[in-house]
């Protein structure tokens, strides 16, 4: 059984969506609430696997409390369910699974929790937990879509809310967490060096001493830097001396 939670700030058309979801075998609301507080709230405490999302939660942002639940888990399933179509590349920007347009439609909801029973039933998932990894990460923006080869990621950056993918000819820009993006990289490729930093181990060019229990990272390719913990550094010591 899959956890569900509906966030709406509309009364009314929460219990229609609710309805509508639990008509679906496999599909368990657990939390039924109309503002961001409570949203982070029950998120916290119940952890559900999808949320359903309204853009506008009574003058507060549906698209904010969207990144916010990210942050807690980036592999939950956010819907974003909204009057409001002019919002979509906003709502992609944050890796959205869905975006559904009122009024809803039984039918077009089936198919949204099909494709989600589809990727995490048996076929996807033998039991034994496993990242997604491939040649490519896909990248949303506003205005585009971008199909990044992982080959030529040198390093990932968070910085003020937005994650910075480098490569040695291209910046791409995202919302999805460094968490996120980490799960679909190869640890035996890519290491995470800093809670701000993600580095391709072999593209190390040299570290400098930057404070007592931190190093600057050089990397060939870029002239950009990365952030590297002591701790880190001793791991790449250990594992290549």
């Amino acid at each position: 059984m899959m956890k569900v939670m509906v966030v709406e700030d509309e009364e009314q058309i929460r219990t229609i969506l609710g309805k509508m979801i639990e008509r679906n075998e496999g599909f368990k609301v657990v939390s039924s609430c109309g503002n961001f507080a409570a949203a982070i709230s029950d998120f916290i405490a119940l952890r559900p696997e999808i949320v359903f999302m309204d853009i506008d939660l009574g003058g507060e942002s549906g698209l904010e409390c969207a990144k916010a639940i990210t942050e807690v888990d980036p592999k939950v399933k956010i819907i974003f369910a909204t009057a409001h179509s002019e919002y979509m590349a906003n709502a992609f920007e944050i890796y959205a699974f869905d975006y559904l347009v009122k009024p809803f439609d039984m039918a077009r909801i089936r198919k949204t929790l099909e494709r989600i029973s589809a990727l995490s039933g048996p076929a996807a998932d033998d039991g034994k937990m496993k990242p997604v990894r491939d040649d490519k990460l896909i990248i949303r923006g506003k205005e585009e879509i971008n199909f990044v080869d992982i080959s030529d990621i040198i390093m990932i950056e968070r910085t003020d809310g937005v994650t910075r993918i480098v490569t040695g000819a291209d910046t791409f820009l995202t919302a999805q967490s460094l968490s996120a993006l980490e799960e679909k990289l190869d640890p035996k490729v890519f290491m995470r060096c800093h809670k701000s930093y993600i580095i391709r181990t072999d593209a190390i060019r040299k570290l400098e001493v930057y404070g007592r229990w931190t190093y600057v990272v050089k990397l060939k390719g870029t002239a950009e830097t990365a952030l590297m913990t002591s701790g880190k550094y001793e791991e790449i010591r250990q594992k290549w001396q």
